[in-house]
């Protein structure tokens, strides 16, 4: 049984076109997962499911292997899961590799540190979980939403703010890891189950890029961070 990585990256993205190949910190971005992946110790293969011959391309060249992905799961409205429920299927039919636990990295968010996907890896399995996702601690955020024309607080009551150290803990889901048994995405066509798992991760690895203005933001945390220049991310020059 094998813990594959699985990495979906279309083509065809309207807020920032070709933005799963687009250059960040001197790499094409999809790269950046790609190599990330590939320096895990619990991945035994990775795996880019793609429409886009470009990305495919790129995901060849930095060392992943590529599954085609039909147009009917590659349109605005498909779902991740059903990119990865295909992926697994081409997996076992294909490399004939029987799959034990699936990583679901976006390409969109890199700022991932070297030990971060095995330290996850460590979490689901001590856990035993079915699922698990990556979170930042939403510190000192607090939110408002407007219902029928009437602001109202959502995570804190405005009345009695109190000190933020005693407000209960809450987090955002980043999008940088999950995982999952198969038969948790095939019972419930969702990559979360029932017993849920969660890897913390630190604030400034909350950011992904969705837009052009955010690459600069990425690229600022690469370098800062030290993560351009680790030598998991030089496998391919």
């Amino acid at each position: 049984m094998h813990t594959v990585a699985i990495i979906p990256a279309r083509g065809g993205s309207k807020g920032l076109k070709e933005k799963n190949i687009y250059p960040v910190a001197n790499k094409p971005l999809l790269a950046w997962t790609v190599l990330q992946a590939l320096a895990s110790t619990s991945i035994d293969k990775v795996f880019v499911s793609t429409d886009d011959q470009a990305i495919a391309n790129v995901a060849i060249e930095y060392g992943a292997e590529v599954i085609v992905r039909p147009p009917e799961l590659a349109g605005d409205k498909a779902s991740s899961e059903s990119a990865i429920l295909h992926a697994m299927g081409a997996i076992g039919r294909d490399f004939q590799m029987p799959i034990s636990m699936v990583v679901f990295l976006q390409a969109t968010s890199p700022l991932r540190k070297p030990d971060d996907i095995d330290r996850a890896v460590e979490v689901f399995i001590r856990e035993g979980a079915d699922s698990l996702i990556s979170v930042t601690k939403a510190d000192d955020l607090t939110l408002w939403e407007s219902r029928k024309g009437r602001w109202v607080s959502i995570n804190f009551d405005y009345r009695n703010r109190g000190m933020r150290q005693d407000r209960p803990a809450q987090f955002i889901e980043n999008g940088s890891i999950y995982m999952f048994k198969p038969e948790t995405l095939v019972t419930f066509s969702n990559r979360i189950g029932e017993k849920l798992s969660v890897y913390e991760m630190e604030f400034w690895q909350t950011w992904e890029i969705d837009t052009l203005e955010e690459i600069d933001l990425i690229e600022y945390y690469l370098y800062k961070k030290n993560l351009a220049f680790q030598d998991a991310t030089q496998q391919n020059p």
